[in-house]
């Protein structure tokens, strides 16, 4: 046999293998190989595919350095590193940390979505989706960032690679991600396309990605006119709901990245393309390679970057400060049936050659097409749409009376811009459409250019799982350098090495047994995390002013957003919430993906949470930027929790205790504490109003706007959050005051800050004294201050009434006794003030199990109070989670009569009904991961203090006690079970949908949404939001081991009493004397993440 055929044979049937040992895989991890049914009668093997006509290899010195190919490199790093070996990935991250090799040059900072963002939008109101629309993206240049399919960029976005695809039934190439925008969803924005991030390491040393893209014409116009013509109380249309799918007609597109194993500007891809449907296809896979356009904004143009084809199958690229790399795009072998067969070769005999498939480079500038959009004129002839006119006949330009083609003779016209009435053009997209025969005059000619893509074709690929696969290869390397650009087997091999060392890290975070099912919703939501970074640039200053090069924006356009942040200078890779539906950072959101984050990559997440406190960030005042709708919205503060968990994650996990880190996040904290107190105390009596607050529509006003009832909004969550805020910033006071003992001072400082808060929520206006916890409902409420001093409460049963638990703290006695200082302010205060430091917060005097003291907004009797009302089926506690809004609701909303104006709310488990903040978000129901997690952590610290001696009844009215660590237990196994496979085959999240819950080919993908309906669970909002969704995988990781099925009895708790009551007797960090980097007990002791207490984690 010949070298190519054992080598298509390995990618194909999965013949000889690696070495080492190999990890069983998923329908979720599919191999390069075709699935061969069992037949049911004796059959002939199936011929080997064919070579490529090339001559047989032999090793190269390159394969004898690496010990003749044949063992991976995590073996051979073993060897060497012995005892100190950890894994490859680990040593990279390692590599990174200590800048030994940029292992993150390359990652996928690509975004999913450019278009349509504030960033983009120079209109003159503000309207963002209506000035840069879909229509537009593939012939406008961006100013701000890129965007594509699965997309990766050198780490300052100047260099980008992504896919694009072509059915031969659209009128475009798909290059990007399509959905709906704010104006046309009936619930806001939403994408509306089939993809999944399946994998990634943290130094992207291997990442898998899956698109599912149609066989007939992609729906867009269907798409977009059904979700307009539906209301808020319909669920939204979606992709599946169209017939786009059926009958299987689909492609599985696979995009697979690896690097070298000692070279991280070498990257392998692999797209591996399945034809899911019943008859043979035709797939054009168009990979683009292109240089982001830095040239059209400034004065003077800067030293331009090149693009040039060296040979017929390389482009090599020059920018002036990333330097030269060469992309080689690797000819590719016919496809092949799903037995194995390559088509065409009927029977053909071993050894005859089969011509392999070359692909066309195309070359093209990344510049605006003004003739086509405005019927302007170009700067170049050659502009960023070529690539859709060169492949698509019906795209092109109609031809000019001088026989010629007439370019850009019709305007596009959008379907998503605006009449001057504001109601949406009910225009099609009126883009040419007659054909002419193919011609050369939209891409270069020359070969050269600032874009370029390799256009791959594979025509009748058999269905039922025929395949097609292109490689190709970005390095600095020449050919000669780099023998796995000429033997396919290598770089197989190297790719395979890549997965099988992402296979190794991620088996070393799960500890104890865990089903398969969970480990995979584990890895796909880490993966997911680590693929939402994205080069985020912003320059207010040049934003607001508009660049020299272009026309000067409307002057109005200076008021509309954003004015007050001219400090602002970005040019980072940021995590964001959701690449498509939120491409840009939100503060709290960060905060939450920082933890998952930091189990994997420590130093990423601390970046993220430095940066958001640098100059160039936060303004001189210490506000932290909110997002960039309206970076001046508030939202929670979170961060000093979110900093201090990151610290001790890294300490648990890592061994490494980073108090730099932590002391110069912790002084530009001190900046942003003191602009809450004097922006949003406005009476000065501790008592916070604070806004947005990120809860969105949760109250029956809007937050963010003056109350339409008049008088000042005191806002029981405002209050709270700001007590949280104050025992996390003594938390870390009294941390860094074992390196420094000013600030135990400090600490002092933040002590008797939170028990004038505390006290705040019973308060004095004028002779009467107001109060936010309501005797009668046992639960915190907000409240109307109205000028003259009367209060009124608004009884709305929402998270607002529990985030109060959050401000919880459990201090050890050895912590007391090693600042005396501290101590000596702790007593003073509990004997000279007990009108202060007994109302509204848990009696500090009397000590708690192993002596603890307890610093919490919720005494004994209130935790009770709410707990009853949390844990009741009937109220706040889901099969999902806690309901962000009570069910009784459901029958007995709320309101009130304003003007003549009625303001209710309601309980709406599912989608927004109200077109507040957009409609594409709902706090008044459904479950939130995010405020889930920090009620989680509030249980587990409350028990640190309690123990045995607080029993709950859970659910309320069952009968059932249970001790409160046990009851975290019980919603963090809820809320896995959203994602987690039931004994059915059905998962919550999927929302009953029998192709995502049956279907081999989709029903190991999980989705992660922005928030899940309270009563069944289904995923709603963005689809990818995998930053705080991916909280998940913490809980998987931290209780997945006793964690039962969906919707089945809860079984004995054979783990449980060990590991809760041996591991809180234990003594915590703070009375270790030695300071050990290491607690005494480790995570994999417990088969968890580490200990339930949040403080020693």
């Amino acid at each position: 046999m010949s070298q190519s055929k054992k080598i298509q044979g390995k990618i194909f049937r999965g013949e000889g293998g690696t070495g080492g040992s190999q990890t069983p895989r998923s329908t979720s991890d599919p191999a390069l190989t075709i699935n061969i049914p069992k037949p049911a009668t004796p059959q002939l093997p199936a011929p080997a595919p064919p070579k490529l006509g090339k001559p047989e290899a032999s090793p190269s010195p390159k394969q004898e350095e690496r010990g003749g190919g044949t063992r991976p490199f995590r073996q051979r790093l073993a060897e060497k590193l012995k005892s100190e070996y950890k894994g490859a990935e680990r040593y990279r991250l390692d590599q990174d940390r200590e800048r030994e090799l940029h292992w993150k040059r390359w990652g996928p900072y690509v975004s999913d979505r450019q278009w349509a963002t504030v960033r983009e939008d120079y209109s003159a109101n503000g309207d963002a989706w209506s000035h840069f629309p879909h229509e537009h993206a593939r012939s406008r240049a961006y100013r701000w960032g890129e965007d594509g399919i699965a997309g990766i960029s050198d780490n300052h976005g100047r260099l980008n690679f992504s896919l694009s695809l072509w059915n031969e039934q659209d009128r475009i190439l798909k290059e990007r991600l399509f959905g709906v925008t704010g104006h046309q969803g009936n619930h806001g924005e939403d994408v509306k396309e089939l993809y999944y991030y399946l994998d990634s390491t943290p130094t992207h040393s291997y990442m898998k990605f899956l698109y599912k893209y149609p066989q007939k014409a992609f729906p867009y116009e269907e798409l977009v006119q059904e979700n307009q013509h539906r209301d808020r109380d319909v669920s939204e249309f979606e992709i599946l709901d169209t017939d786009a799918f059926d009958e299987d007609r689909y492609w599985d597109v696979f995009l697979e990245y690896a690097k070298d194993e000692q070279d991280p500007d070498s990257v392998y891809v692999r797209i591996t393309s399945y034809n899911r449907g019943p008859d043979p296809a035709t797939l054009h896979v168009i990979p683009q390679f292109w240089f982001t356009n830095d040239w059209s904004w400034p004065a003077e143009k800067p030293k331009m970057p090149s693009m040039v084809a060296s040979g017929n199958s390389v482009v090599t690229a020059t920018h002036p400060t990333l330097g030269k790399f060469h992309l080689y795009c690797l000819p590719s072998p016919p496809p092949v049936s799903a037995n194995g067969t390559p088509i065409g070769e009927d029977g053909a005999a071993d050894g005859d050659d089969v011509d392999g498939i070359e692909p066309e480079l195309l070359f093209t500038e990344n510049n605006t097409n003004f003739h086509r959009l405005y019927g302007g004129q170009n700067e170049t002839p050659f502009v960023k749409d070529a690539f859709h006119d060169h492949i698509i006949p019906a795209h092109r330009p109609p031809i000019s009376p001088h026989g010629q083609p007439g370019f850009f003779a019709a305007k596009i016209h959008s379907n998503t811009v605006h009449r001057e009435d504001g109601t949406p053009s009910s225009e099609e997209e009126q883009g040419p459409r007659t054909p002419f025969p193919a011609t050369s005059d939209f891409v270069n000619p020359e070969k050269r250019g600032t874009k370029s893509a390799a256009h791959y074709i594979f025509e009748n690929v058999p269905g039922h799982g025929g395949c097609a696969v292109v490689r190709m290869k970005l390095t600095r390397r020449k050919p000669g350098q780099d023998p796995t650009i000429e033997d396919e087997g290598l770089f197989d091999d190297a790719i395979e090495e890549r997965r099988e060392e992402a296979n190794e890290f991620y088996a070393a975070l799960v500890m104890g047994p865990m089903t398969d099912d969970l480990q995979q919703i584990m890895r796909q939501a880490l993966g997911g995390m680590l693929w939402t970074k994205q080069f985020y640039q912003f320059v207010q200053q040049d934003w607001l002013n508009g660049d020299p090069a272009q026309p000067p924006p409307p002057p109005e356009r200076k008021w509309i957003r954003n004015k007050e942040w001219k400090h602002m200078y970005v040019a980072d890779i940021l995590s964001m919430p959701d690449k498509w539906e939120y491409p840009f950072f939100a503060a709290w959101d960060t905060a939450f993906h920082c933890l998952p984050l930091a189990v994997v990559d420590p130093e990423f997440a601390k970046k993220q949470l430095d940066l958001l406190t640098r100059e160039w960030y936060m303004k001189p005042d210490g506000q932290i930027p909110a997002y960039e709708w309206n970076f001046s919205d508030v939202n929670p503060p979170v961060h000093a929790w979110a900093t201090f968990r990151v610290f001790k994650i890294e300490r648990k996990l890592y061994g490494r205790e980073d108090v730099p880190f932590l002391e110069r996040v912790f002084q530009k904290l001190l900046l942003n504490f003191t602009w809450w107190v004097n922006r949003k105390d406005q009476g000065g009596n501790n008592v916070f109003e604070g806004g947005f607050l990120g809860l969105d529509n949760i109250g029956v006003f809007n937050r963010s706007e003056p109350l339409p009832t008049g008088g000042v909004l005191r806002q029981a969550d405002g209050t709270a959050w700001m007590a949280f805020y104050c025992l996390n910033m003594l938390n870390i006071a009294l941390e860094l005051a074992k390196h420094n003992p000013v600030y135990e001072d400090i600490a002092s400082k933040f002590f008797e800050h939170f028990i004038f808060i505390a006290d705040a929520m019973t308060y004095r206006e004028g002779e009467q004294e107001v109060s936010l916890w309501s005797e009668k409902d046992g639960l915190y409420y907000d409240a109307i201050e109205f000028e003259g001093g009367h209060t009124m409460q608004l009884p709305v049963r929402s998270l607002v009434g529990l985030i109060p638990l959050y401000a919880t703290l459990v201090i050890e006695p050895a912590t007391i006794n090693r600042f005396p200082g501290f101590k000596k302010r702790l007593e003073w205060f509990t004997e000279n003030r007990p009108g202060l430091s007994d109302r509204n917060v848990a009696n500090m005097k009397v000590r708690g199990r192993g002596e603890r003291r307890l610093l919490a907004l919720a005494n004994k009797e209130r935790l009770v109070s709410i707990l009853q009302k949390m844990l009741d089926e009937d109220e706040f506690f889901s099969e999902h989670g806690i309901r962000s809004l009570s069910k009784k609701h459901k029958d007995q909303p709320w309101g009130m009569d304003v003007h003549g104006q009625h303001y209710e709310v309601n309980y709406w488990p599912g989608d927004s009904k109200s077109g507040m903040f957009g409609g594409n978000s709902n706090w008044r129901g459904p479950i939130w991961l995010a405020v889930n997690f920090l009620l989680i952590e509030s249980l587990q610290r409350f028990y640190q203090y309690y123990g045995d001696e607080l029993q709950i009844e859970c659910p309320t009215g069952s009968g059932d006690y249970m001790n409160l660590v046990e009851v975290a237990e019980e919603i963090q196994h809820r809320i896995i079970h959203i994602f987690g496979r039931d004994a059915e085959g059905r998962r919550a999240t999927n929302g009953g949908n029998p192709k995502l819950d049956r279907d081999p080919h989709f029903r190991d993908y999980v989705w992660f949404h922005e928030f899940f309906h309270a009563d069944d669970g289904r995923g709603l909002g963005a689809s990818h939001q995998t930053g705080w969704s991916g909280l998940v995988a913490y809980h998987i990781l931290q209780s997945g081991a006793t964690c039962r099925l969906p919707r089945t009895p809860k079984t004995p708790r054979s783990l449980a009493h060990h590991y809760f009551d041996e591991h809180i007797e234990a003594q915590s960090e703070y009375g270790d004397e030695t300071h050990s980097l290491r607690s005494a007990y480790s995570a994999a002791d417990l088969n968890t993440l580490g200990d339930i207490s949040p403080d020693a984690l």
